[in-house]
């Protein structure tokens, strides 16, 4: 029998499923890092005697730690030994979760909120590790399974994050997420595979490849073009919905989080798009996913007085969002296997950065125009990366035709 340790060395067998499962686990559970904070702003304001706008600022530091990381951090997934690289930066998230649960006072604890955002992008460098686990022919599928943990991460983050400062306080979720990084940081570090990258030059020849990589490869830029609007759609109807269930449908915080794990139902569709993407379907069918992001947003908006209406768009999207998604990185990570790290940088660093402005749009839009001005936003952004779609993805597009270059 193959061990778990051999399997993925060879080229043909797919990683062991309690592996993907793994991985899955934790892409989710790191990616939550980012949101904990969010639904217990009120809580941590009130905790260290700041305002709201200034304990909101919590968020912005996170977040921005976590995109100088993809630019920054990301690419060394094609430098470092990546199974020494996964486990040391794991073992840096709990320590920074520490710190935040035990910080006497707010700038300790923001400063933990940006080490937090920093070494939360260890979902992203699993993610194309996950696809050179993977045999061509299932390479889709994998990713698929991976990305639905890392959807359900986040997701879930706002509603676990909810329920436990309910029961235990807001400081307990860092030490409960510290915890549970160090036991995965220690199985991770027992079942993986070592993947040494071919990349030898250095790091500063490492980044300067990464805007080679984004110069030279159209379809990479169609790409993360293409998944920045299903995303910032994503992201914007997320942003927005908390205050349309709390305003004019009266739930509770706990009832969102209730509504959150609803709309997570669309999160599990993601092998079905990777196994589209294996068959050879992945253009076509991502074309029909930034079409039903759209839809989804039709539905939001004709149907916003019913939960029922809101909890099917929310469905509609997770799985037009993640969807797409995964067709995405199945083609991009074919274009330089050596590379998938600075493909990953240059793909969700675009996707990060638009989904970031796309949010904050979405609360402004909330409050000039309510729920209307946000569904009509977020069913506007697919349509653009439908166009996208059309002019530089489309299948039997002529090869070369509309470049982005």
């Amino acid at each position: 029998m193959t061990s778990v340790k051999n399997a993925p060395t060879d080229p043909h067998v797919a990683a062991p499923r309690a592996v993907i499962v793994l991985l899955a686990l934790t892409c989710g559970a790191t990616v939550a890092n980012l949101y904990y904070a969010q639904p217990l702003l009120g809580e941590i304001a009130r905790s260290f005697g700041v305002g709201e706008g200034a304990a909101a600022l919590v968020v912005t530091a996170t977040q921005l730690g976590y995109a100088a990381a993809l630019i920054l951090l990301l690419p060394t997934g094609d430098l470092v030994e990546n199974r020494r690289l996964v486990t040391r930066i794991l073992l840096g998230t709990a320590a920074s979760l520490a710190l935040a649960s035990a910080a006497p006072g707010f700038a300790l604890f923001a400063a933990a909120a940006v080490l937090v955002g920093i070494t939360s992008v260890v979902a992203q460098i699993l993610v194309p590790y996950a696809a050179h686990l993977a045999p061509e022919e299932a390479r889709g599928r994998t990713v698929g399974q991976v990305m639905s943990g890392l959807l359900l991460g986040i997701l879930l983050a706002r509603a676990v994050a909810s329920l436990v400062a309910d029961a235990l306080g807001w400081r307990a979720i860092y030490v409960i997420s510290a915890v549970l990084m160090v036991v995965l940081a220690a199985v991770l570090r027992r079942v993986l595979p070592e993947r040494r990258p071919e990349h030898t030059e250095g790091y500063a020849a490492l980044l300067v490849s990464v805007v080679r990589i984004a110069r030279d490869e159209p379809v990479l830029r169609a790409r993360a073009l293409c998944q920045s609007t299903v995303f910032g759609a994503f992201t914007a109807f997320w942003t927005a919905i908390a205050y349309e269930l709390h305003d004019h449908h009266g739930l509770s915080q706990s009832g969102i989080g209730v509504f959150a794990l609803v709309g997570a139902a669309g999160a599990l569709a993601a092998p079905i798009g990777g196994r589209l993407a294996d068959r050879g379907l992945g253009r076509s069918a991502s074309g029909l996913m930034l079409l039903l992001a759209s839809v989804s947003a039709l539905v939001a908006g004709v149907g916003a007085s019913s939960i029922l209406a809101l909890g099917l768009a929310a469905v509609l999207l997770d799985l037009a969002t993640q969807s797409h998604q995964v067709m995405s990185q199945q083609e991009i990570y074919a274009l330089r296997p050596e590379a998938r790290a600075r493909i990953n940088t240059v793909f969700m660093g675009t996707v990060f950065l638009t989904s970031s402005v796309c949010s904050a749009v979405s609360g402004f839009l909330y409050g000039a125009g309510g729920w209307s001005a946000v569904a009509v936003f977020v069913g506007v952004l697919p349509l653009l990366g439908l166009t996208v779609w059309a002019l530089r993805l489309r299948p039997g597009r002529a090869e070369g035709a509309g470049s982005l270059g």
